[in-house]
């Protein structure tokens, strides 16, 4: 048996087994046939040896080989302390009846590192709590939802609403002539556009104050150097506007009526419930913040190698992340396309963070005997039924076929180590950062 190393955390094992192992198992293997199989004219069990042999010998031999790698496999890794990561690349080179059986295994190990120590780890924690300006702005966006718009007999002033139809032209020629996508930005009918600075097209609704419902202006704006669409990009556009509706925003009163519209009870009992959520986003804020620094900090004491392969499946995922939150958030393809380079150093960045810490907080839990006990992933598996409202038999089989279960497990230990870590780290408290 031997050990040589590939690449960082990339083995490759060589095993060999003794002719004597080779044959009795070929022989049990051969016998377990005989007693299972039936051949036409022989009882059950009863086909002779060499009969046996000529039908199933293919399956025999392959029966042989897996069982062969799987003990040869499982005690050369004990042996050799490997903790191996995922399923081996096996190569059989040499089996036959009378021979050793010789067999490669490449496989992926977890890195070798000194485990740092871990606590009295210096985090420092805000000292915040929710103010009544915190209240006052939360309440001020429930009543941002509850908001009407009410139409006024006035000219447009700064802070209304107004309901446009527009056409738009680039140089003297249609706008989609110039840009073929941006038919959104070449006419409209009954727009909605707000009168504030960069609003739409910086400069556009600027140029509607002091216009009445039924009037018509036309309006002319720059778009900017990082104008999407890019065709636009600099260039001179001219709108036809007809101001179809004024509409003044309305905000309701902070009163009984508006709380019951929010299920509670009376406006004291909306603030306070409001107070409460603030309380436990700000708690949960600060708890996220400590143990982003434990982890950092473990990070930072911590030097090895990782395996090639693990990083560059967790960039593709890190990279799926990014490219879907952009493209969620409206991003056009091609802005996608021209940060490619700098979306890949990020996520590769952040699965190197990613794989690192799960691998430290995992030798930490081995050190600590930390495990996911089976009522704790019962309950996760229930909680995620409900969230996803199907049955939890369909969600531990939707999980068991993407391996989510192991997932699972290795998500409760790493908060269970980020638990102890927490609890014995040197904290040291500090003021609030001041607010935007």
């Amino acid at each position: 048996m031997t050990v040589e190393n590939l690449e960082p955390c990339k083995k490759l094992l060589r095993v060999e087994m003794d002719a004597p192992v080779v044959d009795a198992t070929l022989d049990e293997i051969t016998h377990d046939f005989q007693r299972q199989i039936r051949l036409p004219g022989f009882r059950p069990g009863k086909a002779p040896r060499h009969l046996v042999v000529k039908t199933y010998g293919t399956q025999i031999d392959q029966e042989v080989e897996r069982k062969l790698v799987s003990e040869g496999y499982r005690q050369a890794v004990a042996e050799q302390k490997l903790h191996v990561i995922g399923q081996p690349d096996i190569e059989i080179i040499q089996f036959a009846r009378g021979q050793a059986f010789q067999f490669a295994a490449t496989l992926v190990t977890a890195p070798d590192f000194e485990l740092p120590e871990y606590k009295a780890l210096p985090v420092k924690r805000e000292m915040a709590v929710v103010t009544e300006e915190d209240l006052e702005r939360a309440l001020n966006v429930l009543r941002e939802q509850r908001a009407t718009y009410l139409d006024v007999a006035r000219p447009v002033q700064d802070g209304d609403y107004v309901v446009v139809n527009y056409t738009g032209t680039c140089e003297g020629k249609p706008i989609t002539e110039t840009a073929p996508t941006a038919r959104g930005l070449a006419e409209k009918k009954e727009f909605w556009v707000h009168v504030a600075p960069d609003s739409f097209i910086p400069g556009f609704t600027e140029q509607l104050v002091g216009a009445a419902a039924g009037e018509q202006r036309t309006v002319s704006v720059s778009f900017p150097a990082d104008f999407i669409p890019g065709e636009l990009s600099g260039r001179t556009g001219v709108y036809h506007v007809e101001i179809v509706q004024v509409k003044e925003k309305v905000l309701p009163e902070l009163n009984d009526e508006f709380a019951v519209s929010f299920g509670a009870a009376e406006i004291g009992k909306l603030r306070e419930g409001v107070r409460t959520d603030l309380q436990n986003e700000l708690s949960y804020k600060i708890k996220r913040g400590i143990r982003d620094q434990l982890v950092r900090e473990l990070l930072k004491r911590v030097n090895c190698e990782l395996p090639g392969s693990v990083v560059e499946n967790e960039t593709r995922n890190v990279i799926y992340d990014i490219v879907r939150d952009n493209q969620q958030r409206g991003v056009p393809k091609e802005i996608i396309e021209q940060q490619k380079n700098q979306i890949f150093s990020v996520a590769n960045n952040s699965a190197k963070d990613r794989i690192k810490a799960a691998f430290v907080l995992g030798r930490i839990a081995e050190k600590e005997g930390i495990k996911a006990e089976h009522r704790e992933i019962t309950q996760r598996i229930l909680l995620l039924a409900e969230q996803y409202q199907i049955k939890p038999e369909q969600m531990v089989k939707q999980l068991r076929d993407r391996n989510g279960l192991t997932e699972i497990e290795e998500q409760i230990i790493s908060a269970k180590v980020l638990d102890l870590l927490e609890q014995n780290a040197a904290v040291e408290d500090i003021l609030p950062t001041a607010k935007d």
